[in-house]
């Protein structure tokens, strides 16, 4: 199935206890893009300003990843934002952000990619969410990300949108702000009834080092996360669990449960890569063995 992503394109100033990476490419859209690239091809939407560097552009550079739907937009200006980790790196403060281009109108999503069957909608305004599934023409399978923001400051709408889309991704700061549940478990229910009663009701929960939980239907399963030694920046690693994850149901075509539960393992993986470096300097280079590796090592670690 034909895979679109929209959501961030930007420049990031990341502190982490292992050290820093000053002005170097971000955003929701980039770190999906490059995890699902490594089980499908991904059609990219996503709009930056005038000012991006030109050396980023070496970003795009996977025969999986399709920019056509990259909008350069003169007059404006890329996001940019500045954070650093707590020392258990399970906790992010923002120092700056410049929203920039972020809160001008939409991407366009480009006439050849409005028959893609999959579609993540990284978190942004929930109301900018609906605009861009509306611009696609018959998805098969919609996935949206949230923040705690939306959820804050425009919950009636994220509630609103939720009723839109198949599934939906979010931590567990997120799902109880929600739901008000303190049990994850619990929460899960609630959260499957906010979204399209006609579809499959997927709900992922993320849980940094913890893992995940999620639900499809009636089934709810739950997955660790890879054991990764070398945690350098956690910057992105939500973004390419997603990636992973729909990225692989994308190249089966179906989204059953056995498959959802192959898919997950997929998005953890290819999460556990993106950590090991700052920025893309990881998950740029992985290559396919040491995807079908850390996957067999993984699916290996959970069989009893």
């Amino acid at each position: 199935m034909s895979l679109l992503v929209t959501g961030s394109l930007g420049i990031d100033y990341v502190s982490t206890p292992a050290g820093n990476a000053d002005h170097v490419i971000g955003g929701s859209a980039i770190y999906f893009s490059w995890a699902a690239a490594a089980f499908s091809k991904v059609r990219l939407v996503a709009v930056v300003g005038e000012d991006f560097p030109k050396e980023f552009e070496v970003a795009f550079n996977n025969p999986n990843i399709d920019i056509s739907g990259l909008e350069r937009r003169k007059g404006s200006k890329t996001f940019r934002w500045k954070g650093t980790y707590d020392p258990t790196m399970n906790e992010a403060t923002t120092l700056e952000v410049d929203l920039n281009v972020l809160i001008e109108k939409g991407p366009t999503v480009p006439a050849q990619f409005t028959d893609s069957k999959v579609v993540f909608l990284a978190a942004t305004h929930p109301n900018l969410q609906l605009d861009l599934l509306s611009q696609v023409k018959s998805p098969k399978l919609s996935i949206a990300d949230t923040r705690d923001l939306w959820i804050k400051q425009f919950h009636a709408e994220s509630l609103a949108a939720f009723k839109h889309f198949d599934g939906i991704v979010l931590n567990d700061l997120e799902a109880r702000l929600l739901t008000n549940k303190v049990n994850l478990v619990a929460a899960l229910k609630d959260l499957q009834a906010l979204v399209k009663p006609t579809g499959p009701k997927i709900v992922l929960l993320k849980k940094g080092e913890h893992g995940c939980i999620a639900a499809i239907g009636h089934d709810i399963l739950s997955l660790p996360a890879f054991p990764t030694y070398n945690v350098i920046d956690p910057t992105g690693a939500g973004d390419s669990f997603a990636g992973g994850l729909l990225g692989y149901l994308a190249s089966k075509d179906t989204y059953d449960f056995p498959t959802l539960k192959n898919a997950i393992a997929a998005g953890t993986i290819m999460a556990s890569f993106t950590i090991e470096d700052f920025s893309l300097n990881r998950i740029a280079k992985v290559t396919k063995a040491e995807v079908d590796q850390r996957l067999a090592d993984y699916k290996k670690m959970l069989t009893l």
